[in-house]
């Protein structure tokens, strides 16, 4: 049977969050804000290592430390780059079929649920897939001058989320093959190559903390998890 395998670039710099520190490094609930992204990974029994792709010059890591846990300090300039370094320098310790899902730093409240729920979908899937939402809010087109130039349709739209999850040898290939174009998630990348993932309804709790107002989001709902 494949083994599933977690990485998380973690080499941005957060800057829309405009603080002094990278936003994963953010402190919430008395740790650092990847702590809590770390952690439902760390403690899912099926899932047998978990890689965080730093920076090589990270000065914020908080030292985490479990037996499950591996620390890359190959990161690229880009998201898409750091992956794509990720996987590797894992490629000795993982099998061409096993899975890996590919989950942002700074999205911090992914509930075991929603795993479990990820994993049981796509584990016999021929491509692999990522959480999304349907979109709900009303879509405008804006122009040069920041006015409606139309409204888009939203019907068929869905909002990306992570953990996105996909077979190692076609996600390493899928990254290769890009060049140098930069996809914004895994999913354009497997697209690029003619594959359509497997869309798995997420849920609104499960959100990137992108903005200073994310942060207290994110607060809010993991107390509620803890209580």
């Amino acid at each position: 049977m494949p083994n599933y395998h977690v990485l998380i670039p973690a080499a941005g710099s957060g800057s829309r969050m405009g603080g002094a520190m990278p936003k994963q490094y953010l402190p919430l609930l008395g740790f650092p804000l990847i702590h809590h992204t770390l952690a439902v990974f760390l403690a899912h029994p099926a899932i047998a290592r978990v890689w965080v792709v730093l920076s090589a010059d990270d000065a914020f890591w908080p030292d985490e430390r479990h037996d499950k846990l591996g620390v890359l300090r190959c990161g690229g300039e880009t998201r898409a780059a750091s992956v794509l370094n990720g996987l590797q320098a894992i490629s000795g310790s993982i099998a061409e079929d096993d899975w890996v899902l590919v989950h942002d730093a700074a999205r911090p409240c992914l509930a075991p649920a929603l795993l479990d729920k990820l994993l049981a979908e796509l584990t016999h899937d021929p491509v692999g897939g990522l959480l999304a939402v349907p979109v709900a809010d009303t879509l405008k087109r804006a122009d040069a001058a920041g006015r409606v130039a139309h409204t888009e349709q939203r019907e068929g739209l869905w909002r990306a989320q992570t953990p996105q999850m996909f077979r190692y040898g076609l996600l390493r290939g899928a990254l290769q093959t890009m060049g140098t174009a930069t996809p914004t998630d895994e999913a354009q990348a497997i697209e690029f190559l003619g594959h359509a993932p497997r869309l798995v309804a997420g849920d609104n709790h499960n959100l990137k903390v992108t903005y200073p107002e994310d942060l207290l989001m994110a607060e809010l709902i993991l107390k509620e998890v803890r209580t």
